[in-house]
């Protein structure tokens, strides 16, 4: 019937039957690919970035994760390691936060200390203080880690959870659901500080004041 079709609008056969031939082969298997590919696409969306692909380490359980890695950072890097960094970083942000607010008022005596705009304060610091501060820094780190710094060997041993450096001078640990609660709480705070920190920091950095001072005047920037 499709060769006497094709005579009669005066087509070639042959190429008239591998035409009906492709397009009956190959119209519907486009159709499931694609839909495969969109139910597999939906389940595996991250949940904080709903139009990126959830990382693959993410989403196991661990505190405060809410697979939220648009950087796909976790696919390269170990993910105990990074969470003792955002935890680390948060815990000092949280210190930095209070500290910016209250050394507008309070001051250490000595001409380095005085100057209540933090960008301008660490500005002034003399250079031996900045070496303190950093072998300070150094030494809690290789005497908690007990030398192990690196990524490759900070978590050899398995038992290590990230950011437990057994400081827990309250006791708040003791309750094993509170503890689960508390751990959280840590991480969303640290979180949230790191955002004020830099955001101190830059409010201090365009109006050249100090926080509250600052905010005295945001009217002349609208």
């Amino acid at each position: 019937l499709a060769l006497r079709f094709a005579r009669a609008l005066g087509t070639r056969p042959m190429a008239f039957a591998l035409a009906v031939a492709a397009c009956a082969f190959t119209a519907p298997a486009m159709r499931a690919p694609a839909a495969a590919r969109a139910a597999v696409q939906m389940a595996d969306m991250s949940e904080s970035v709903p139009f990126l692909v959830k990382p693959a380490k993410l989403g196991k359980g661990l505190a405060g994760d809410v697979g939220f890695d648009p950087f796909y950072i976790s696919e390269t890097m170990d993910l105990k390691w990074l969470r003792e960094s955002e935890l680390k970083h948060g815990r000092i942000c949280m210190l930095g936060v209070v500290g910016i607010i209250v050394q507008e008022f309070v001051h250490l005596g000595g001409p380095y200390y005085s100057e209540a705009n933090p960008v301008a304060a660490a500005a002034s610091t003399p250079a031996a203080a900045w070496i303190q501060i950093f072998l300070a820094i150094g030494a809690v780190e290789f005497f908690s880690n007990k030398g192990k710094m690196t990524m490759d060997d900070m978590f050899s041993d398995s038992s290590r959870v990230p950011g437990d450096l057994g400081f827990d001078p309250l006791g708040f640990s003791k309750n094993p659901e509170k503890r689960a609660k508390y751990e959280l709480n840590e991480l969303k705070n640290g979180r949230l500080a790191m955002l004020a920190f830099s955001g101190l920091l830059h409010q201090a950095l365009i109006t050249g004041k100090p926080t509250f001072e600052a905010l005295g005047t945001m009217g002349q920037y609208s």
